[in-house]
Parts: structure tokens; C-alpha cells; sequence
């Protein structure tokens, strides 16, 4: 028997609006795999006169989507507002309490509130879906959840920034500088118009490393300071020098625990040329999971934009309406744990550094001796002179040292009058 099943969206923007004509265009196909029947019954975004290249049925569309609740029986519902809290958590907030199926890409959402949001899902016997809030279309979320589910996972690292891996492959491969670079990502619709600075900082790609990490080592969402470095100082000399190297630079979020202590940080590194991740480019995100018994398992594809998006949506639509409850963070909330942290100053790496310097006798030797103080021995180095200018590039890849070593040796060096501005640091993966 063909069952109806009343849908609403909540936000038409780019996602919305790509997400009501996909459900649609598919409903027969949906209705032929699980035996369920489609109705969108409400849509709510600020602007009902907004142009749309589609007529919206006003009898189902809501300015204020807390009043669908009062109006409509919703079986599942869609938020695509975006926004960690306001509006976007009241409505999802309400629609679980109601006992209503919610699936939501909002990263910003899950990693601010998913503890407390997949509780009440639980206590309601109800579906949390957040499948296209990491990676896009790459169903990394119910890999880790499900496809993987028996595996003890002990690290994961990858490219979850689309904006920021099209940025940094675009440098290398025009030769522009970054802000060239960020312009062009702006007009291809990759970066935000206005202000792209959560994309460039780092923040959104560790709002979806904390989802991971959650899944992969079954703990509360981690709140606590962590290591964030953003593209935004990554020049195209770094990329240059990478280059000859045989290194490329990418942003990645990288989880891990580490003697029973979680590991979370979002960063720069210099990764080879001849490895997976080296050869990720554009906008596409990939994510490597390591663990036991299964090893190293690679998910790559498009990790930003409508179509990617929608796909992971529709992915969450499909399990729902096959009966699939499952607890939002793959075991109960009450068996999630409160995880200690790694403290980063103890993180043991090796370092790419650049010194912007004067070229003189002596300067070098600055350099390496303070170096050296720290016990950050080296294992390369490279002197580029300017003879026009009379400066010089220093670049130096070090053996392992510790964090707090590395950024206390540069905070002395930096204030030497031959330095000629604040040393690079990029890690090596």
C-alpha cells in the first residue's frame, strides 16, 4: 500500500530551491524504490515575491515556518536556512519535538548544537539526517555510520573546503595571486560574494571535522580550542617553492586520537605530489579514513554547490522512507562520551618555514642558531636571494619538533631587525 508522506522546506535559496525540483522531477522514482508517495505540502522562505523561476502554490508557503507546524502535518522536514541558531534551530528544534523527521545540510547547525538536537530526535523516536552538512554529495557520513559501522577508527584526514582546494590549485596552476584567485572563485559562484572569510579561515571545514569526529570516535561534539589556521597567508611564493619541492599546499581537517585524547585541527600542509591527497584539485573534497580491520578507505567527489548537496538530501530522504531509524550520531546519546583533548603545543611535526630577510652576512646564522636552542634540527634549506632588492628567502623543512617549540623560535626570530616580516609556517602531512 502506498503510503503519503507530507514534506516541508524551509529555506529556498540555492539549496532549497534545487532541493524542490529535484523531489519533483523524482517523486514517480521514489515512489517505485520504497512505496511512498510525496507530497510537499509547505515551503517557507522570507521573501514569497522573491523571482523564482518557478510559481510558488501561495496556499502552502509560509513567511514564519514555525506556523507550519500549526497548520500542517508534517511527516518530514527539510531545513536549508543555514544558520546555527535563530531560526534555523527553533524550526528544527520544534519539528523534532513533534515527533517530524528533520534533514538539514547545516554544518553550522550540527557542530554548534547536534548533541542537543539528536537527543531530543532520540527521546522522540524520530530521524536527525545531516548527510550533506560534510563533503557535499560524498556520503562519507553514512559510510563512517554504517558502511564501516564495526570498525575501531583511529584517524581521518582530508580536503573539506572546496573554495579553499580551488583557490590553492588555481595558484598553482595560473600562476595569480591569491586575491586574483579569490575574485575569479567569487564570480564561478566557489566563494561567498560578500564575505568569504569562514571558507578562508578555516572554521568551516572544522565545523565538519567535529561532526567526524563524533561519528568516528563516538564523542560529544568537541567546543574546545583547537588548531585553526585558514589559506589567507599562503602566498604564491609558498606555492612556487612547494612546488619544486615536489609538495603541494592544501588545506585539511585532520581528527585523531591520540593515547586516548582527541586531535582536531584545521590547517595548511605540504603534502607530496605523488600521494591521494596530493592530486585532489578544483573544488572537490576527499576524506581518507583510517582504522581497523578495514585500513585506509579514500572517499572522493564534489563537496559544495546545489546538485552535490541536494544528492547527500535526497540520500537522507530515501533512508527515512525506508523505515531506517537510526540514532543521528550512530549509537545512543547517552553512550557518547565527553572526550579529553590534546593539548597542541605537543603536537610533533615537521615544518616548512620561510624568512623574509635582509640579505647580509650573519642572518642565516641568526636564524639557525635560535633554531637550534629549540631543538628544531634541519633537514633541508634554501636560500633565494634578491639581489635587486638585497633581500633574501630562507626556506627551511625541519626534522620533527614539537608546536610549542616551533612557535616560540619564530616569535624570537620575528623580532630581529634583519627579518623583514613575520616567518611562514606551513606543516608538512
Amino acid at each position: 500500500m502506498i503510503k503519503n508522506i507530507n514534506i516541508a522546506i524551509v529555506g529556498l535559496g540555492q539549496i532549497g530551491n534545487y532541493l524542490l525540483k529535484e523531489i519533483n522531477k523524482k517523486k514517480s522514482d521514489i515512489e517505485i524504490k520504497t512505496g511512498k508517495k510525496l507530497n510537499i505540502i509547505a515551503l517557507s522562505a522570507k521573501n514569497k515575491n522573491k523571482k523564482r523561476n518557478y510559481k510558488i502554490n501561495k496556499k502552502i508557503f509560509f513567511k514564519d515556518p514555525l506556523k507550519i507546524f500549526e497548520k500542517k502535518k508534517i511527516h518530514i522536514l527539510f531545513e536549508a536556512i543555514g544558520k546555527s541558531d535563530g531560526i534555523s534551530k527553533k524550526v528544527v528544534e520544534k519539528a523534532l519535538k513533534n515527533k517530524i523527521h528533520v534533514i538539514t545540510p547545516n554544518k553550522a547547525l550540527i557542530s554548534k548544537h547536534g548533541d542537543y538536537l539528536s537527543k531530543i530526535a532520540e527521546k522522540n523516536k524520530v530521524n536527525l539526517e545531516f548527510e550533506a552538512s560534510v563533503a557535499g554529495g560524498i556520503p562519507i557520513i553514512r559510510t563512517i555510520k554504517e558502511g564501516l559501522a564495526t570498525n575501531k577508527i583511529t584517524k581521518f584526514y582530508g580536503i573539506l573546503n572546496g573554495t579553499c582546494n580551488y583557490i590553492l590549485s588555481e595558484m598553482e596552476k595560473s600562476n595569480k595571486q591569491f586575491k586574483d584567485v579569490l575574485k575569479q572563485a567569487q564570480l564561478l559562484g566557489y566563494a561567498e560574494p560578500g564575505n568569504p572569510k569562514l571558507d578562508l579561515n578555516g572554521y568551516d571545514a572544522l565545523a565538519k571535522v567535529r561532526i567526524l569526529s563524533a561519528l568516528s570516535f563516538n564523542n560529544k561534539i568537541s567546543y574546545k580550542a583547537c588548531l585553526m589556521e585558514g589559506i589567507e597567508n599562503i602566498s604564491l611564493k609558498d606555492i612556487d617553492i612547494a612546488n619544486k619541492l615536489n609538495f603541494r599546499i592544501k588545506l585539511l581537517g585532520i581528527s585523531e586520537m591520540i593515547n586516548g585524547k582527541l586531535f582536531e585541527r584545521v590547517h595548511p600542509c605540504l603534502v607530496n605530489k605523488d600521494t591521494y591527497i596530493g592530486n585532489v584539485n578544483g573544488v572537490m573534497n576527499a576524506v581518507i579514513t583510517e582504522g581497523e580491520p578495514i585500513g585506509e578507505s579514500i572517499l572522493q567527489g564534489e563537496g559544495a554547490g546545489p546538485g552535490p548537496t541536494s544528492s547527500a538530501l535526497m540520500s537522507d530522504l530515501l533512508s527515512i522512507l525506508r523505515g531506517n531509524i537510526k540514532y543521528p550520531f550512530g549509537i545512543p546519546n547517552n553512550k557518547r562520551v565527553d572526550i579529553r583533548v590534546f593539548n597542541y603545543d605537543n603536537y610533533i611535526n615537521s615544518l616548512y618555514l620561510r624568512f623574509e630577510v635582509k640579505d647580509k652576512p650573519g642572518v642565516l646564522a641568526i636564524i639557525t642558531d635560535n633554531l637550534a636552542k629549540k631543538k628544531i634540527s634541519v633537514e633541508r634549506l634554501i636560500q633565494i636571494p634578491n639581489y635587486k632588492n638585497k633581500t633574501a628567502s630562507i626556506v627551511i623543512i625541519t626534522h620533527k619538533s614539537y608546536e610549542k617549540d616551533a612557535q616560540n623560535c619564530i616569535k624570537i626570530i620575528s623580532k630581529n631587525k634583519n627579518v623583514l616580516k613575520k616567518p611562514t609556517l606551513i606543516r608538512l602531512l
